[in-house]
């Protein structure tokens, strides 16, 4: 162990030397531009020809695209009807309203009613205030704006995620095909995804449902596969046995024993979902994403706020029905008798309060409509919390801002800058063979070199000074507010509500108040990618601390450690391959950051991403794109692979072959 601890160490000392020292020539430092291979413009040219020359026979590719958007389009443009707009007769400004959308209170009376189908009473209440909160605070046109694009999204990635995972479950193969692309699904930023949908389907909400769908739908296959490989053999045999055919044992058999778990993956589809309603914004979605997206580039700090707070709280109103039902799902209940009215309580309530008020909203339109008097609005309380604590603490923070700038976040920046590249590609390479053998070592060089030979390198090695002093920061923060959350009860209850919190507010809105504090740089991305990345090393230390077995602690106390040494002899290091885990997705979640802090000043691969999509260069977007997924991947598969030793060193896994 001495002997390889003294390799890796010499290794790092001289990639140290290497990066501190100028020696050799400058292509050692540089990648030569005449070496670059021309990928982007590849892509570009393929893209140009696909939209504007590729023809099937019956219909062009364009064509394709188009009607595929009509299709999508009619059912948004219902349910946006019928919960924003009404019904119009005519078109532009001469077009007059027909039949009005649905009142906010038969809204609220629907959501109340599912509440209490779902669970109970007190989820009624909780979604009803949501709701309210919605309407109360001037937040309801452009919240049903956002609704309507969730409830056609959510269907259509459940969908095609559902069948693409049954799919993946009957054909070996086509899971062996379907894995990769899924990493890089969940890898690759969306803004790389917005150029080419922007050229396939054009400027409006249908390239933003698209868009949310690529975005949201991975975990729902991912699940569905683990899903149907989970149920109980004895069901698959009992199903057999019956005389199944493969579509009623997947219909009658398969999918309604693994409803619960599919249910989870539909929670991660909405809350994905919601998580994509700003950027989607950028390409005409509209809704609270835009009204963030709008606050953040006037520097609107208490409109953007309002918005932000918004979309969390629709989040968590529509994440909390979500989990009801997948509860429910598990359940058998007794199919109601009677005449319709009491079989359907809830349902003829909602139907009686949505005429009720619909008629009244005609003559008073308070029934229709929360009149916009009467709204409430937090804008001046944020935008005088943030004057208050420019004018009284600038200087301080300036001096944190230096502080972490001159002796951290600099000398960091020109290690990995200065690391020649040749030398890097060795290092990656070994580091994969430490970690996962020849195959994670070959597959870590050839996603490094085409990062390399894509005129890349410097601004990847910016992303990965970035994101590496992000991920520090949050872990030397999170690890320990984790681990004080697993040991205490107390603690954890308090923690949890406040994770939950910054899991829940979209990552535009953490620019808002770090740009009113620090201006732009680098240490304002810093700030807000820590804030968005930490959840993840808080919540897996917490897990892997308090899941430790109490046979093991109860060993330890036998033996007289105090609660200190159980904490840093058994606890900690038994935990250890969760809080791996753990930063693993920190990494992810700073990687995907990385593009939506390029708009406070970084000069990394986000920032390419960023411009590609600004100017409508799709090779440039793909190919950066590629670059962020291939550093994601990297990470990915060394932690991973060294959380597995960590299992298995302390007995918690069994070692195979």
């Amino acid at each position: 162990m001495s002997a390889r601890l003294g390799i890796w160490l010499g290794l790092f000392g001289l990639t140290l030397g290497l990066s501190l020292t100028s020696l050799g020539p400058d292509w050692l430092r540089v990648y030569p531009d005449a070496w670059v291979l021309p990928l982007k413009d590849s892509i570009s040219g393929a893209m140009k020809w696909l939209v504007e020359q590729a023809n099937f026979g019956l219909f062009t590719f364009t064509q394709a695209t188009r009607g595929l958007a009509w299709l999508i389009e009619q059912p948004y443009n219902l349910v946006r009807n019928l919960l924003e707009s009404g019904f119009m007769d005519g078109v532009g400004r001469r077009a007059e309203q027909i039949v009005p959308p649905v009142s906010w209170l038969a809204v609220i009376a629907a959501v109340v009613a599912l509440g209490h189908y779902a669970k109970d009473w007190i989820l009624a209440l909780v979604v009803g205030l949501a709701f309210t909160y919605l309407a109360v605070f001037g937040q309801w046109e452009s919240a049903m704006v956002t609704l309507a694009s969730v409830l056609i999204a959510v269907p259509i990635g459940v969908g095609v995620g559902l069948w693409l995972g049954i799919l993946a479950y009957r054909h070996r193969s086509f899971e062996l095909i379907l894995k990769p692309v899924l990493d890089l699904m969940q890898t690759i930023p969306i803004f790389a995804y917005l150029v080419p949908i922007l050229f396939m389907f054009g400027f409006g909400p249908v390239s933003a449902l698209v868009a949310t769908v690529i975005y949201a739908m991975p975990p729902m296959v991912r699940i569905t596969i683990m899903a149907l490989h989970g149920v109980d053999p004895e069901v698959v045999d009992f199903g057999t046995m019956a005389g199944c055919n493969r579509r009623q044992m997947t219909w009658r058999i398969l999918i309604p024993a693994a409803q619960k778990h599919l249910m989870v993956g539909v929670n991660q589809v909405i809350m994905l979902s919601l998580n994509m309603v700003i950027i989607a914004s950028m390409i005409g979605a509209g809704g609270l994403g835009f009204d963030v997206l709008s606050a953040l580039r006037r520097l609107q700090i208490g409109k953007g706020f309002e918005a932000g707070i918004a979309i969390v709280v629709l989040a968590i109103a529509i994440d909390r029905l979500s989990q009801a039902f997948a509860e429910r799902a598990g359940r058998i209940t007794a199919k109601p008798t009677g005449p319709l009215w009491r079989r359907y309580p809830r349902s003829t309530l909602v139907l009686g309060v949505l005429v009720i008020t619909g008629l009244l909203g005609l003559v008073w339109p308070v029934f229709q409509t929360f009149p916009e008097r009467s709204a409430l609005t937090t804008g001046s309380f944020w935008n005088d919390g943030i004057k208050y604590l420019n004018i009284n603490f600038f200087d301080t923070f300036e001096a944190v801002k230096l502080f972490f700038l001159n002796f951290f976040m600099l000398p960091v920046k020109r290690f990995f800058l200065g690391i020649p590249w040749p030398w890097a590609l060795v290092m990656i390479t070994a580091l994969g063979w430490r970690f996962g053998g020849w195959r994670l070592a070959l597959m870590a060089l050839v996603m490094a070199a085409l990062i390399v030979v894509t005129g890349l390198w410097e601004k990847a090695m910016i992303t990965v000074y970035l994101c590496g002093a992000s991920v520090v920061i949050a872990s030397v923060i999170g690890i320990p507010v984790g681990v004080l959350a697993g040991v205490s009860a107390r603690a954890g209850s308090v923690i949890g509500v406040v994770i939950d919190t910054l899991q829940t507010l979209p990552s535009f809105v953490y620019l808002i108040p770090v740009v009113m504090l620090f201006r732009i740089g680098d240490f304002t991305a810093m700030v807000a990618i820590v804030a968005y990345a930490v959840v993840p090393a808080v919540r897996y230390a917490a897990h892997g601390v308090r899941h430790v077995s109490g046979n093991l602690i109860e060993a330890g106390v036998v033996c007289g450690c105090t609660r200190t040494q159980i904490l840093r002899h058994i606890r900690l290091p038994l935990a250890l391959p969760e809080i791996l885990l753990g930063l693993n997705q920190t990494i992810m979640l700073a990687l995907s950051m990385l593009v939506i802090t390029a708009l406070v000043g970084t000069r990394d691969l986000g920032q390419e991403v960023y411009i590609a999509l600004v100017k409508a260069d799709v090779g440039r977007g793909i190919v950066a794109g590629l670059a962020i997924a291939f550093i994601a991947i990297i990470a990915d598969r060394m932690i991973t692979a060294g959380a597995k030793a960590a299992r298995i060193r302390y007995g918690l896994e069994e070692t195979h072959g």
